[in-house]
């Protein structure tokens, strides 16, 4: 292959793979209820002991990248975003994925009053759509749910406690598929 064809396709690979450095830092909001300990949010967003919800919609800005995590501000503290589990995603994605330009709130107020409320308890309830779930729970993990137009999403609310959220044709909730104890933490009535 002559040098300046080499030159080229390095050139495309290299655009590709932008390194965490290069990623863009902008201010948006918050696409989901995002579970924290203060200091790191992962994206599996489990629902542990001493972890408290950042309500969709909150005010943030993307400062920066590290490895595998987005460095966001917060109401004037900063908080890191783990991309532990969807690392097929480049960070500008995935950072793109939880920090979005409209804010939610106008969208919320349009939905029906049940759906509101189990968004703003971060639970799931029967007829929400994808999005709808995705704001109460956040984005399910890319490694065990690489469609998010799949039928079934898988979701933990511990590393011990899956539940799965199975959609109709119509791309809203059919049912809620897990144990007893896990339905009560997950299932909004």
């Amino acid at each position: 292959m002559p040098i300046r064809h080499i030159a080229v396709v390095a050139t495309l690979l290299g655009a590709l793979a932008v390194p965490a450095w290069a990623q863009p830092t902008f201010s948006g909001y918050l696409c989901c209820n995002l579970r924290t300990d203060g200091s790191w949010a992962s994206d599996s967003n489990y629902a542990e002991s001493g972890k408290r919800i950042i309500p969709v919609g909150t005010p943030v800005k993307v400062t920066g990248y590290g490895r595998y995590r987005v460095h966001i501000e917060v109401n004037g503290g900063k908080q890191d975003i783990g991309n532990d589990y969807s690392r097929d995603i480049d960070l500008g994605g995935f950072a793109q994925r939880w920090v979005v330009q409209e804010d939610p709130a106008a969208k919320i107020a349009t939905f029906p009053p049940k759906i509101q409320a189990a968004i703003k308890e971060a639970r799931v309830t029967k007829g929400m759509t994808r999005e709808q779930v995705a704001m109460a729970v956040g984005w399910p993990i890319s490694s065990e749910n690489p469609k998010l137009d799949a039928e079934i999403w898988r979701m933990w609310i511990s590393s011990f406690a899956e539940y799965q959220v199975v959609f109709d044709k119509a791309g809203r909730v059919r049912e809620i598929v897990t144990d007893p104890q896990t339905k009560n933490l997950v299932v909004a009535d």
